[in-house]
């Protein structure tokens, strides 16, 4: 099984409602997004899928979050924008991006700090 994985970051404010600590306040987080893919297969130059490609894909999801108040952007306007949620949220996003793509989405990573990330995936 090939896994192919790039990575990206946007800057955002977000706040967790409910949340009893510091992160009930206003703050910001320079998220690193890391989606990765997999295939059993390459194709016939010896690639299972293309990094630029699969980047296009993250960047457009991700722009729309970028120097945000999450908490103001569908779905957190509804739900929390814990990494949890983010997380889950670019996955069901990237899915659809990747219906005809000769592979499957594996995980999707949020990092808010270089020691605090999550990793979704719905196995």
């Amino acid at each position: 099984m090939y896994q192919v994985s790039v990575e990206q970051h946007f800057d955002a404010a977000h706040f967790l409602r409910g949340y009893q600590g510091k992160c009930e306040a206003l703050h910001g987080h320079r998220f690193r997004v890391v989606a990765k893919v997999k295939s059993s297969v390459v194709n016939d130059i010896g690639i299972a899928y293309d990094f630029t490609k699969l980047k296009q894909c993250l960047s457009d999801i991700l722009a729309r979050f970028d120097h945000t108040c999450l908490n103001d952007m569908p779905p957190f306007d509804k739900i929390n924008p814990s990494s949890e949620n983010i997380a889950s949220t670019i996955y069901n996003e990237l899915k659809p991006k990747l219906a005809e793509a000769p592979v499957s989405i594996s995980s999707v990573e949020v990092w808010e700090s270089p020691q605090s990330g999550v990793a979704y995936s719905p196995d």
